[in-house]
Formats: structure tokens, sequence, C-alpha cells
């Protein structure tokens, strides 16, 4: 009984220190980008997005490197299909969701890409090495391309600001003072929060691994429930607060650029640092893996036709959650 409580109380302070680290992390990556004048749908979709999947990073690779496999594939897998289901459907509840252009021709069909692809490539039971390696290529392929849209809708501002500093001498050294001094803070605060995230990521596999073990319930299952919803805290406040404040771009981006980091830099990452790849499940390939790729599918089909998330289409990822939740308890 004592060793069961110590697990809980350990997959209890795992979550805090993830959600705090998480917190920290946004809070500082959001105003890194704000200082440098990032539109809010790229920051959405890469500054926060990426910020928010940290926790997953840190799970799946500490689970990885101590050779519980299933414990990381199915906290990428269940954190991606959460994300859809859980936090797009709870946002659209509280203010229906509007869905940029460029989210329906190039975001979300690149998440349904890279959602195949991990599925493929997991296919014959093994993510290894070379697998991984793709997988982050994709990912350093959007960054890159994510850098250059973004430069383009700021080119305007960016050239105002250029010109202003050029005219006034003295008072643009004085303003790139004042931009290296605004940015002090916000990089505190993002080391801070990765190293809540580390601590965290660590007490939570280990609480979590133990916990499976003791009830006799496989990793697969713990990873994409308690572990996959634990490290999809941060994306849940995210979208939430946005949603609130309007931000309805950043609501929907975190979550697109949230899946995408997962697969992508999550799975990637983990299965090149495992001594020999990461081993994928039957169970997962043939089940949990292609939810998550008509959960995709899905979330294309919904943009392209309204470009919205309307309140009746959340509550219905909502009920798709609690049918695909239900279900793995029940199995």
């Amino acid at each position: 009984m004592n060793e069961q409580l110590q697990s809980w109380v350990l997959i209890t302070i795992g979550l805090v220190s993830l959600t705090i680290g998480g917190e920290i992390l946004v809070r500082g990556a959001s105003t890194i980008a704000a200082v440098l004048k990032i539109p809010p749908l790229v920051i959405g979709l890469t500054v926060v997005a990426f910020g928010t999947s940290a926790p997953e990073l840190g799970v799946s690779l500490q689970a990885a490197m101590s050779g519980a496999a299933d414990l990381a594939v199915g906290n990428v897998v269940g954190s991606n299909i959460f994300n859809v289901l859980f936090i797009l459907g709870i946002s659209s509840l509280i203010t229906p969701l509007v869905v940029s252009s460029r989210l329906i021709r190039i975001d979300v069909p690149l998440m349904v890409g890279v959602s195949l692809l991990a599925w493929l490539l997991a296919s014959d039971g093994l993510v290894g090495r070379l697998d991984g390696g793709i997988l982050f290529a994709m990912l350093l392929g959007y960054i890159t391309l994510c850098i250059r849209m973004s430069k383009r809708e700021a080119a305007a501002v960016l050239g105002e600001s250029a010109t202003d500093d050029r005219g006034e001498g003295d008072s643009g050294k004085a303003s790139g003072n004042a931009l290296l001094t605004g940015l002090v803070l916000p990089i505190v605060l993002v080391i801070v929060g990765l190293v809540l995230l580390g601590f965290g990521s660590k007490w939570l596999v280990d609480g979590a691994v133990a916990v499976a073990t003791r009830l006799g319930v496989s990793e697969l299952v713990i990873g994409l429930t308690i572990v996959a919803a634990g490290t999809s805290l941060p994306e849940v406040v995210t979208s939430v607060v946005a949603s609130v404040r309007g931000e309805r771009e950043i609501a929907v981006g975190n979550v697109v650029g949230s899946n995408l980091f997962n697969l992508a830099c999550v799975l990637g990452l983990s299965s090149l640092v495992a001594p020999n790849g990461v081993p994928v499940s039957d169970a997962a390939i043939q089940f949990d893996m292609p939810v998550m790729v008509i959960v995709a599918v899905a979330c294309l089909l919904i943009f392209y036709t309204g470009s919205r998330i309307s309140r009746w289409e959340g509550l219905l990822f909502l009920i798709g959650f609690i049918g695909y939740t239900s279900y793995l308890v029940m199995a």
C-alpha cells in the first residue's frame, strides 16, 4: 500500500511540475516571440505549440531511454488524439473557433500526412533510428517553412521598424538595448521551465510504470490515458485561455503545431536516442494509430467545410474522446 501511494504521489508531483514548467516555458517563449514581432498564428503553431509539447518530449525521451517503449508511443499517440478531440472540443464549446486559410491549406494537411507517415513507419513493429531521422527532418523542414512565411507576413512591420531605427541614430541603439533587456527575463523563464519539465517527466514516468506494473495494466494504456492527458495539460490551459481571450488562432494553432511536434520531434527523437529504436506494439499499430489518423482527417474535413469549428462540432469531438477513452478502460 505504501509503495502504491508513493507511486501515485510521484505521478501527482510529476504532473504538477510538468504543468508549472510548461506554463512558465510558454510564457517565456511567447514573450520572446512577441518582442521579436512574430505573428500570432506562427506563435501558436511553433513557439507555443512546441513549448506546450515539451512535457511529451521529456516523458517520451525518459521512457525510451529507460526501456518503457509502450509508454513513449502511447504518450505521443494518446496526446495527439487528446489534443484534437478534447482540447479543440472544449475550446470550441467556449467559443466557436475560426480557422485560418493557412491552416487548411498547409498545416492540417501536413498533420494528416505526418500521422500517416508515422503509422507507416511503425507498421513493421519498430520506429528505428532511420525512421526517427526521417520524422525529425520533417520537423526541421516545417520550422523552416514557418520562419519563411513569418518573415513574409512581418516584412512590412519589420521594414518600418528598421527605417525608424536608421533615422533615429542613437535612439535606434537604445531601442536595441531595450530589446535585449526585454529578452532577459523570458529566457530565464524558458530555462526554469525546461528544468521543471525534466524533473517532472522523470517522476511521472517512474510513477506511471510502477502503477502499471502493480495493477497489471499495460504501459501502452497508461501512456494513452493518464500520461497522455497529464502531459497535455499545458495545451489544455493554453488553448482554453486563448479561446476565452479571443485569441482563436493561437488556440487552434497550438493543437495543430503540438500534434506535428509530437510525431516529428517527440517520436523522432525518442527513436533516435533509444538504443535499438522504439518498438511499437500490435495493439497500437492496429487500433490506436489508425484512430490518431482518423482524428487528424476528421479535423481537416471539419476545418475545410466551414473554416470554423462550431459548438456542435466541438461536442462531437468530446463525445468521440469519451468513447475512445471508455473503450480503452473497458478493454
